[in-house]
This record gives C-alpha cells, sequence and structure tokens, in this order.
C-alpha cells in the first residue's frame, strides 16, 4: 500500500520487505513467530464453520503503526529483532492436514499484517486448498488491489479490521480509509468476510461515527452488505496507549446497538 522507494539494504515500513541487490524481496516469507491451533472464533469469525478450529499462523512486520497494538512484538519487529522458525508452505500445509483429527478446517493468516508476506499465502493457501482445507485471513484490508487479486481465488474468509470511519484516524495509525473502504467490497463478493471495529475511547467512540460505519457497510452490495458480520470489541490500554481507561462495556454496547439498526448481524467483543 505505501509502495516504498527503496535504497539497497533498505527495509520498508512495513519491516517485512527489503531490498536486496536492488531486488524488493519478502523477507518474513516462512519464517514464523507464532502457531496455534484456534477456534475459529477467535479470528472472529462467529459465522463461518462455527465450533471448528484452525491452525493460525503469524509472522513480523505491519504496514500500520497503530498504538494500541495487541501483538506490538511481532507487528513492529523486523528480521534483526525477532525470534522466528522457518517453515515451508509445504511443512505448513503438512501441519494443517495432521490436525484434522483435532477438529482443524485449515490455515488462518493472522497475528501480524499477513499481507506484507502475501507470496506466503499464495504458495501455503495454494497447497492447502489442494488438500480440500479452508484458508482464512485476518488483516487490516490496508493493500493494493493487485495484492487482494493475488490471494483471494484461494481465500475462503476473512476477518477485516475497520479501525474508525475518519479518514484523519487513519492518517494517525499510518493508513488510508480509502483502500480499505475499496478492499472491503471486492473480498465480500469473492468469499466470507466479516469486520471489527475496536472502539478506542476518544478516536472512534462516537454514535455519529458509528452511524456513518454501519450505513457504509449495509450500502455494500444490497445483497451483501447488510449481511455482513460486524465485531464491535472493547479496547484495553496496550503498547503506546497506556494513558487512558479501557472502554466503559456500556458505550460498546450503546455502539452495537447503533449499529444493528443497520446490520443484521452485529457482535460485541472483549466485554
Amino acid at each position: 500500500m505505501h509502495h516504498c522507494s527503496l535504497e539497497p539494504g533498505q527495509r520498508g515500513f512495513c519491516r517485512a520487505r527489503k531490498n536486496e541487490d536492488g531486488k524488493i524481496i519478502c523477507e518474513n516469507y516462512g519464517e514464523i513467530t507464532s502457531l496455534a491451533l484456534d477456534a475459529i472464533e477467535k479470528k472472529p469469525l462467529k459465522m463461518f464453520h462455527p465450533g471448528s478450529r484452525i491452525l493460525s499462523v503469524g509472522s513480523y512486520g505491519c504496514n500500520l503503526k497503530c498504538g494500541f497494538c495487541q501483538n506490538h512484538k511481532i507487528s513492529m519487529a523486523d528480521f534483526n529483532t525477532v525470534e522466528t522458525v522457518y517453515i515451508s508452505p509445504e511443512a505448513l500445509a503438512d501441519k494443517a492436514i495432521a490436525c484434522k483429527s483435532a477438529g482443524n478446517i485449515g490455515v488462518a493468516f493472522t497475528y501480524n499484517e499477513p499481507l506484507v508476506g502475501w507470496e506466503y499465502i499464495r504458495d501455503t493457501g495454494t497447497l492447502v486448498k489442494k488438500a480440500g482445507m479452508k484458508n482464512v485471513l485476518v488483516t487490516n484490508g490496508t493493500a493494493s488491489m493487485e495484492t487482494l487479486e493475488k490471494i483471494l481465488p484461494l481465500t475462503d474468509a476473512m476477518n477485516i479490521d475497520l479501525k474508525g470511519f475518519r479518514e484523519s484516524y487513519y492518517r494517525e495509525l499510518g493508513g488510508d480509509l480509502g483502500t480499505v473502504k475499496e478492499f472491503i467490497p471486492r473480498a465480500a463478493a469473492s468469499c466470507h468476510v466479516e469486520l471489527t471495529t475496536l472502539i478506542v475511547p476518544g478516536k472512534n467512540d462516537t454514535i455519529s461515527e458509528m452511524e456513518e460505519e454501519a450505513r457504509w457497510i449495509a450500502s455494500v452490495e444490497a445483497a451483501v452488505g447488510k449481511k455482513i458480520p460486524l465485531h464491535v470489541t472493547r479496547f484495553f490500554p496496550s503498547y503506546h496507549m497506556t494513558d487512558r481507561e479501557a472502554t466503559e462495556v456500556e458505550k460498546v454496547y450503546r455502539l452495537a446497538e447503533t449499529a444493528k439498526k443497520y446490520l443484521e448481524y452485529v457482535f460485541v467483543g472483549n466485554c
């Protein structure tokens, strides 16, 4: 999304891509920081194979800089500052297959921003699909349409973070609201999509902003929009945002009720 112009040896904004001898490489390819067999509901996905489990994998790097990031130890890291284990696409697909007996339905690319290393999703996802299993993406939706089109044919479901509905807020996080608003409809036209909005006190917690957000979601391709599930979740102090209290539970529920005026499926999280 940032289209960084890099000098030889320099890493991009995301810390996962690097100019090596004049060629941009995906430095975090297969470099795994986190691996767990999670409940699908933890992604969070409420309406995609509920009750199942999914092998969840993460690397390092991110193309946003959210001050509240719960996974900042890997999302804000680079190759030199985080411990990784290399797992090839073939090895990860084999792990997913081996976990079938424990209820696993596939692989979820999550924990850091997976699209900064989309090549690994492409290569692993191809093998997972060949095995008859599912690919899930947990993403901030801050990616070009070109990147999205490369992984959409392999993707069965996504949870997309819609951080808020103000361009100024996205600029603060290092992103662009317009990019995400283009990403969501295209993804929803191709695979199962659920959205998550973390309610941060003083940042995106007004009724008017939630009204605008929910109204826009409902407008996404009439046959799909109103049925896109939205998770309205509670903020807890973390990383660079320990200067404020956790979001009031009552406020999270009020905002969820606001969203329900426009959307059929609204869930509250972290309460």
